[in-house]
């Protein structure tokens, strides 16, 4: 499309009908439509920017050369204090290292500011030191013996010192990189107004927060589309995404439907793209440390999609020592509880039953058979058995017990499943449960799990399924393996509180 051929919007104008579409990043006064929803999106050219490299979609520029110059530092630091290195060097080092990606002096950032991660040095001094000492001492009094310390405090103390200059020279070559040569993060904004508006000029103002403007996303219409148009705002997003080599996505669109602009931002971050919001009411946000500064303008950083995450191959690796181990270690009780079934009420003893699990793809979850129902449309669509008179005392006991869900560990050695995360549900009742209740499909963003926070939080059997809808999408956002190990403690103490009784 020739620049002669687009339309002018001016902010506050009238717009036309268009409901999403990529604007091109022209000066916003003259900025108008490249293209239509299903014609795929276009930018104009002859008004394109400055060529941008755009950065890998897992690789920062920032963190990348912030970690690097925490490695020069302990390495260089090690070399003139203990050369010959040592156990206790090493380990001071790594912990040094580790405390500092824990106190998040890796990020990504906007802002590059040297002064802004003072106190967060200072606080992983301080923490490192403490541990290191703590460990000595305790090593000490286990070995009666005496541990120099003065080697690893050393290296500590000149690592920090030495990171400290090098970040400097870090930060500045960033930003000279970010000014001078437009290296920077290639940025759609989605919304209208003069809040967006106001964050394309400033971001092309000011090139040192290492954003760089592609063009606007408009949607200011779609707070009246139905429910199956929706999707539409995060198809525009992936379109943009994958023909403008977008990395960042802005969100900044505070009168459009909720329910779109959520849809379009978990699509963004599955999809590996760094997501900012805008916030509602942002005079009143203080900075904290998900809050990032785009000049005075808040942004809210999204964390990185759980499954995009090295942690999560954390939880992969755990699920897979988990389950072999539980299911060797279980072996008799498994054994126990199949013979049990199988004289209370025969054969089959493993009961399958279709379920939906990651992605809303079905697969076959395994129990112990508590009951046997009448037939497979049953099975598919009773809701609760809790009090049904066909439940023995041995299927009352394993449901009590959960003794019923230990062959799922079969499901998680498989992958079917993880150990902690939303709970499966049946195709009838998660097609019913869609259209009833906002985000439950959103639940199915994450394998599910053998427990999960709804399950620990008093939301089993029939309780409100609104509670659980809001009790798991809160803990895909909030997701960590700190989260996963509360839970599986709780679940454990749970367990042992209802074998008691």
């Amino acid at each position: 499309m020739s620049s002669g051929s687009m339309q002018t919007r001016r902010p506050g104008s009238a717009t036309p009908r268009t409901r999403h579409r990529l604007v091109d990043r022209r000066p916003v006064r003259a900025a108008g439509p490249a293209g239509r929803a299903g014609s795929g999106a276009r930018a104009d050219s002859s008004a394109a920017p400055a060529p941008v490299r755009r950065l890998s979609a897992r690789v920062s520029l920032v963190r990348t050369a912030l970690v690097l110059t925490d490695v020069v530092a302990v390495g260089i630091a090690v070399l003139v204090v203990a050369p010959t290195g040592g156990n206790g060097v090493v380990a001071a080092s790594v912990l040094l290292l580790g405390v500092r990606s824990a106190a998040r002096l890796h990020r990504s950032r906007l802002r590059l500011s040297w002064f802004d991660d003072l106190p967060r040095e200072l606080a992983a001094l301080v923490v490192t030191m403490g541990l290191l000492l703590a460990g000595a001492m305790a090593v000490q009094q286990r070995l009666d013996t005496r541990i120099d310390v003065a080697g690893p405090v050393r290296v500590v103390l000149l690592a920090t010192l030495l990171a400290l200059v090098l970040r400097a020279v870090a930060l500045s070559a960033a930003r000279l990189l970010r000014v001078r040569w437009a290296v920077g993060e290639p940025t759609l904004i989605v919304g209208t107004g003069s809040r967006a508006v106001e964050l394309d000029e400033t971001m092309r103002a000011h090139p040192e927060y290492g954003l760089r403007p592609l063009g606007h996303v408009l949607s200011e219409d779609l707070d009246l589309l139905v429910e199956r148009e929706r999707a539409a705002l995060a198809a525009r997003i992936r379109a943009a995404t994958e023909q403008h080599r977008v990395r960042v996505v802005v969100f900044a669109c505070h009168t459009v439907d909720d329910a779109a602009v959520l849809d379009a931002a978990i699509e963004a971050r599955r999809d590996g793209l760094d997501v900012l919001l805008l916030p509602w009411l942002s005079e009143l946000v203080h900075d904290h440390s998900g809050v990032e500064r785009l000049r005075s303008i808040p942004l809210l950083r999204l964390p990185a999609d759980p499954m995009n995450r090295l942690s999560w191959r954390l939880k992969r690796l755990a699920d897979i020592v988990v389950s072999a181990s539980g299911l060797v270690l279980t072996s008799p009780l498994l054994l126990a509880v199949a013979v049990a079934v199988l004289v209370e009420s025969g054969r089959p003893v493993i009961f399958r039953q279709e379920r939906i699990g990651l992605g809303n793809k079905p697969f076959t979850v395994l129990k112990f058979r508590s009951m046997r129902p009448v037939d497979e449309r049953e099975q598919q669509t009773q809701w609760s058995i809790a009090s049904d008179s066909r439940v023995g005392p041995v299927g009352r006991f394993i449901r009590r017990t959960s003794f019923d869900e230990l062959p799922q560990l079969w499901n998680i050695l498989r992958g079917d499943m993880s150990l902690v995360g939303p709970r499966p549900e049946r195709p009838s009742f998660v097609e019913r449960f869609a259209t009833e209740h906002e985000r439950y499909t959103a639940r199915h963003r994450v394998p599910v799990g053998l427990t999960g926070l709804a399950q620990i939080s008093g939301l089993r059997g029939d309780t409100s399924i609104a509670d659980r809808v809001r009790h798991d999408n809160y803990y895909i956002a909030n997701w960590s393996l700190w989260l996963d190990a509360q839970i599986v403690v709780r679940t454990v103490r749970e367990l042992v509180r209802r074998g008691q009784h």
